[in-house]
C-alpha cells in the first residue's frame, strides 16, 4: 500500500443519515478509507471488530522524467468515491443501511503533496509523489544556504533534514517552477495540503463548504510544522522562500488549519 500514516482522522457519516435505522438496536459501523501510493480501499467494521465489506482499486503513477512521481488527484479522489459506493452496495446487499456508517477514518500517503484552486476545486498541478526525487537540487541549494550548511539544521524545530521526501520541498519546487501555482498562491486562490487534507476538503463539501485541515501526524512530515509548539514554523517557512515573490508567505496562507486526529470535522457530503 504504500507509506501511510498510523492514526486516522475521522469525518462523520453520510449527513443525510439522521438518526438510528430501526431503533436503538440498529448496528453501529465504522469506516476506513486507506489511501495508499499503489491503491485505494475502503472497508467497513462492525462493533465486533470484523470486516463486514471492503473495496480496493489499483491506483496508477505517472513518471514524466527520471526520478520523478505524480499521481492525479482528481483519480485519488474519484477511486475514493468509487469504493465508498461500492461497499455500500455491498452492505445493502447484506441488509445493513449506509447511514448505520457513524465515523469514517482515513489513512494515507504522507509527504505526497497537492494543490488546487479553492474557487474551481481543480487541482493545479498532479500530486508529487513522496517517492519523487526532482527536488534533489533543491535541497543541496536549501543546505547551502543555511549558516552551517548542515542537512540537520532545522531538525530540533520539525524533527527532520533536508529531504527530497518531504512535503515543503516539493511545494517550494511548485512555486519555482510551475507558472499557474506562483500565480494562484500569489492571487489567494491556492490551497495545498497532504492527501488527507485533498481528501476530507472534498468529501466534506468542498465548493460547498468543504473544511480545510489536517492533524499533527500528517503535518509532521511536511518539514513545516515545529515538533514543539505542533503549529506551522514561521521561521521555517522563511527560511525556504521562493525566488522573486514572497510565495512563501502567500503559501502559508494555503496550508490547512490543524484539527485533533479524532475530531468530528464535518458530516460526509456527496
Amino acid at each position: 500500500m504504500g507509506r501511510k500514516k498510523t492514526q486516522t482522522q475521522h469525518t462523520s457519516g453520510s449527513e443525510d443519515s439522521g438518526g438510528d435505522a430501526g431503533g436503538g438496536d440498529a448496528p453501529r459501523l465504522v469506516a476506513a478509507i486507506d489511501q495508499g501510493t499503489s491503491s485505494t480501499r475502503c472497508s467497513v467494521w462492525n462493533e465486533d471488530g470484523e470486516c463486514i465489506a471492503s473495496h480496493q482499486i489499483e491506483l496508477d503513477a505517472h513518471y514524466p522524467a527520471s526520478g520523478w512521481m505524480e499521481q492525479d488527484p482528481l483519480e485519488i479522489l474519484e477511486q475514493v468515491h468509487t469504493c465508498i459506493n461500492k461497499v455500500c452496495d455491498v452492505l445493502k446487499g447484506k441488509g445493513y443501511e449506509p447511514s448505520s456508517i457513524k465515523v469514517i477514518g482515513i489513512t494515507n500517503q504522507r509527504e505526497t503533496t497537492v494543490v488546487w484552486d479553492k474557487g474551481t476545486g481543480q487541482p493545479l498541478h498532479n500530486a508529487i509523489v513522496w517517492q519523487d526525487t526532482r527536488t534533489a537540487p533543491t535541497v543541496e541549494r536549501l543546505i547551502n544556504d543555511t549558516p552551517t550548511q548542515d542537512m540537520n539544521y532545522f531538525q530540533k524545530k520539525c524533527g527532520l533534514p533536508f529531504s527530497t521526501y518531504f512535503s515543503a520541498l516539493k511545494l517550494r519546487w511548485m512555486l519555482d517552477n510551475i507558472p499557474l501555482v506562483r500565480e494562484e498562491v500569489a492571487a489567494g486562490r491556492c490551497m495545498c495540503g497532504t492527501i488527507d487534507s485533498w481528501l476530507i476538503w472534498n468529501l466534506t463539501g468542498g465548493l460547498r463548504g468543504g473544511v480545510h485541515v489536517t492533524d499533527v501526524t500528517n503535518a509532521s512530515r511536511t518539514m513545516l510544522m515545529n515538533v514543539n509548539t505542533l503549529q506551522w514554523d514561521t521561521d521555517i517557512c522563511k527560511s525556504v522562500p521562493a525566488a522573486e515573490l514572497d510565495a512563501w508567505k502567500c503559501a502559508w496562507e494555503a496550508l490547512p488549519s490543524f484539527s485533533s486526529i479524532s475530531d468530528r470535522y464535518r458530516s460526509l457530503r456527496q
